[in-house]
């Protein structure tokens, strides 16, 4: 059992920056692959980004290339998401999720945090 604890989300004003955090519970979760998920008002929930278990590759939808970037640091148990630019559509709860391999929908992955939000407005 994998437990996930995002944070870091908040109000930010177009243009904006916000580094979100997803720690894990347990120091195996670095057999799994990560990704961050994210839902907007009245919205399915979306792949946003992935990386696999090194590090050694990442994934983005494709709108979001350039202005986010996601990492992780094994030691710490925790992946990262750096997001730039930050435009008014990018308001949305922020999901964490494990897996055994990056995958683009969210029934592929196995464990998941509670969200945060994130609201770009002036």
């Amino acid at each position: 059992q994998v437990q996930l604890v995002e944070s870091g989300g908040g109000l930010v004003q177009p243009g904006g920056s916000l580094r979100l955090s997803c720690v894990a519970s347990t120091h195996t979760a670095s057999r799994y692959a990560m990704a961050w998920f994210r839902q907007a008002p009245g919205e399915e929930r979306v792949f946003a980004a992935g990386i696999t278990q090194t590090g050694d590759l990442t994934y983005y939808e494709d709108s979001l290339k350039g202005r986010f970037t996601i990492s992780r640091d094994n030691a710490k148990n925790t992946v990262y998401l750096q997001m730039n630019s930050l435009k008014p559509e990018d308001t949305a709860v922020y999901y964490c999720a494990a897996a055994h391999r990056v995958g683009n929908w969210d029934n592929e992955y196995e464990y998941w945090g509670q969200g945060t939000q994130v609201t770009v407005s002036s």
